[in-house]
């Protein structure tokens, strides 16, 4: 069982357009409303896919009565809170650009935080195979949560994957004892405070996180793939192109193959990218599929060359 982590979940609503111009009255195409998060992405994607797991977040309010609903028959458990869970709006262009607009979340008192990550530790009790941590932080939140986790992983013997962002991200990278990091390429850049711009560039900026006591990271580059890098090696795969409807989600659904697999470090690299390269050829944050899923057209490679340019992505 792969246990999920989501601090700020979401509702997220997607509208469709074929060009967004701010200031014009414009026609959506297409709507949905679909539960957000990171980890609660990582889960849908797990569930979807045959693979046991179990998601824990807050929910509170109207957005979480509809939340809870949106996760259908997902495994869950619910910490209750005082505020309002958030919602979040994405508007994607028929070219695949893709526009967030996400709200901070609501304020979590810090009992509610307590009881979090109480409700967290007795499900480290049951030993899951990862314990999956992801996204940001609403409100009222210690900048230090996630170190928290990672005590709390270790004392346990459970392994953590870590997908945060900017302080939180930096604070629990640098106290160490991370099992995999999954930053993107413009995450790993703010983390080390450089510009990335070849492979050669991330994998140097991964091995520099790693020495502060993390384990090994596994970079998402966007349309370039995936880096997986340990102290001692780098493999890099990379999938065919598709046509772009959203993005959102994609990075969670990448993560979500990765820890999938059971194979080598190469094929669950292969099967990472596989499930992302899915993920951008769907709608709004819907997640792929056995049937969306092809490993077929994903090619990879072992100490790649360092010169390769890659370009920011998201």
């Amino acid at each position: 069982m792969i246990l999920t982590l989501t601090p700020n979940p979401s509702v997220d609503h997607t509208l469709e357009v074929d060009r967004l111009v701010r200031g014009e009255v414009l026609r959506v195409r297409d709507t949905r409303s679909q539960a957000g998060g990171k980890g609660v992405n990582v889960s849908r994607a797990l569930f979807g896919n045959g693979v046991t797991t179990r998601a824990l977040l807050p929910v509170g309010g109207g957005g979480g009565a509809e939340l809870v609903t949106l996760l259908g028959d997902l495994p869950r458990v619910t910490v209750p809170i005082a505020g309002e869970t958030r919602g979040n709006v994405t508007v994607t262009e028929s070219d695949g650009t893709t526009t967030k607009l996400n709200a901070a979340g609501p304020v979590m008192s810090p009992e509610e935080v307590e009881a979090l990550l109480g409700a967290l530790e007795d499900e480290l009790t049951r030993s899951p195979a990862w314990v999956v941590a992801s996204g940001s932080l609403p409100a009222g939140v210690p900048e230090d949560l996630y170190v928290r986790v990672a005590s709390l992983a270790s004392a346990h013997g459970v392994p953590l994957a870590l997908d945060t962002s900017g302080a939180p991200l930096t604070a629990a990278a640098k106290a160490g004892s991370i099992t995999l990091l999954k930053p993107n390429q413009e995450e790993l850049a703010a983390l080390v405070g450089r510009e990335l711009t070849t492979l050669g560039d991330v994998t140097e900026a991964a091995r520099e996180v790693l020495a502060w006591g993390n384990e090994s990271a596994l970079v998402t580059l966007g349309g370039h793939g995936a880096l997986l890098v340990t102290e001692r090696d780098v493999r890099w795969a990379r999938g065919p192109r598709v046509r772009t409807r959203s993005t959102v989600g994609a990075g969670d659904s990448a993560l979500a193959g990765f820890l999938a697999g059971d194979g080598s470090p190469e094929e669950r690299l292969r099967q990472a990218v596989a499930w992302g390269t899915a993920a951008v050829a769907l709608p709004g944050t819907t997640v792929p599929h056995p049937d969306d899923v092809a490993t077929d057209g994903v090619s990879a490679a072992t100490e790649p060359d360092p010169d390769w340019r890659i370009e920011p992505s998201s």
